[in-house]
C-alpha cells in the first residue's frame, strides 16, 4: 500500500467521520421537529455510517502505522490482510445491529446465518481457516518460493481463498526462470498436501550443483581448484554481506562420479538464492570453461559420437 494513498485515505475518511458527527446532533435542531417520525432513523443511520467510517480510519492509520515500521514484506503483508479483515468483520456487526435494532439480535442472527452458510459454503470456510492457518504457522509468505502439487513458483498473493504464484520452470522452460503464468490455487490445499519452501529469513540459500564432464587422463586435482576458485569468487560478488562472516557451512564443494559414457562428471554444488539458480550456474559456466579450455596439457574433454 503506498503511502499517498494511504494518507488520501485517512483524510477522506477523517472529512466523513466529521461531517456524519455534526449531522448526528444538527438532527437534534427544531428545524427537523416536522419529521419527528424519521430523524430517530436518520440519527441511527449516522451513528451507524459514523461507526463504519471511523473503523476504515483506524484500520488505515494502524496500517499506515505498519508500513514505517520494519517488517519482512510477507509479515507486512499479513498483517495489512488481518487490518482489512477486522475492520470488515466489525463494520458488519454495525451494520447488522442497524438492521436488528440490537447487538443480541445481531448476534443470534449472525450465529444462524453463518451456521445455514457453513453447510454451504464448505471448501471457501476451508480455505479461509488454511488462511488463518498460513497467518499463523507462516509456512510460506509472499515473496517466498514454494512448491506445491507439483506447482513451484514464487508468491505474489495470499488471500482469504486461495494464493497465487508466479510459475517457474513449467511445461515450457528447463530452468527456474519465471514461465509468465500465474497459479492459483485454493489455500485448503495446504491441509492435505506438503508444502515445500525454498526461501526463508533464516535459510537464504538452497544447494545446487552444476556437472562438467572431463576425461579420465585430466587432472582432477587442478579441475577441483578452478571449479571452488570459480564458485567462491561468484558468492563473494554475488553475497558479500554472507562472505564477510565467513560461514563454513556455506562452502561449495566439488566430487565426482562416473558418466554412463566414456567420461568422468566433475559436480560443483554450491548455496544459491533460489531465484538465482540458472543465473548463478551461468556464471560459473561462463568463468570456469575458459580456465579449463586454456589448460589442455591438464584438462581433457570427452570426444566422440557420444560427447
Amino acid at each position: 500500500m503506498k503511502p499517498q494513498k494511504n494518507n488520501r485515505w485517512i483524510a477522506i475518511y477523517g472529512v466523513i467521520v466529521i461531517l456524519l458527527v455534526a449531522m448526528h446532533y444538527l438532527l437534534d435542531l427544531a428545524f427537523f421537529d416536522r419529521w419527528d417520525e424519521y430523524v430517530p432513523i436518520l440519527k441511527k443511520f449516522s451513528l451507524s455510517l459514523f461507526l463504519i467510517a471511523l473503523i476504515f480510519l483506524i484500520s488505515r492509520i494502524v496500517a499506515k502505522v505498519v508500513n514505517t515500521q520494519d517488517h519482512l514484506e510477507g509479515d507486512r503483508y499479513n498483517l495489512l490482510r488481518i487490518i482489512r479483515f477486522l475492520s470488515i468483520v466489525f463494520s458488519l456487526i454495525v451494520v447488522t445491529s442497524f438492521i436488528f435494532q440490537n447487538l443480541y439480535a445481531a448476534a443470534v442472527s449472525f450465529g444462524l446465518i453463518s451456521l445455514v452458510i457453513g453447510f454451504a459454503l464448505q471448501a471457501p470456510i476451508a480455505s479461509f481457516i488454511a488462511w488463518i492457518y498460513l497467518i499463523l504457522r507462516r509456512s510460506y509468505l509472499v515473496g517466498d518460493r514454494i512448491q506445491i502439487k507439483g506447482f513451484r513458483g514464487d508468491v505474489v498473493e495470499i488471500s482469504y481463498l486461495d494464493t497465487s504464484i508466479l510459475e517457474c520452470s513449467g511445461d515450457y522452460l528447463g530452468n527456474d526462470r519465471l514461465s509468465g503464468r500465474v497459479i492459483r490455487f485454493p489455500n485448503s490445499m495446504i491441509l492435505r498436501e506438503e508444502v515445500i519452501n525454498y526461501s526463508g529469513p533464516q535459510i537464504p540459500f538452497i544447494w545446487n550443483e552444476t556437472a562438467i564432464q572431463v576425461a579420465y587422463t585430466s587432472d582432477l586435482q587442478y579441475v577441483e581448484t578452478c571449479l571452488l576458485d570459480v564458485a567462491k569468487q561468484d558468492f563473494n560478488k554475488r553475497y558479500p554481506q554472507i562472505s564477510e562472516h565467513n560461514y563454513e557451512h556455506w562452502e561449495p564443494a566439488v566430487y565426482f562420479r562416473n558418466n554412463q559414457f566414456a567420461w568422468m562428471e566433475a559436480v560443483i554444488s554450491y548455496p544459491v538464492e533460489p531465484t538465482d539458480t540458472t543465473n548463478r550456474r551461468n556464471r560459473i559456466l561462463k568463468q570456469v570453461l575458459p580456465m579449463l579450455n586454456a589448460a589442455p596439457d591438464k584438462v581433457q574433454f570427452p570426444e566422440g559420437t557420444q560427447r
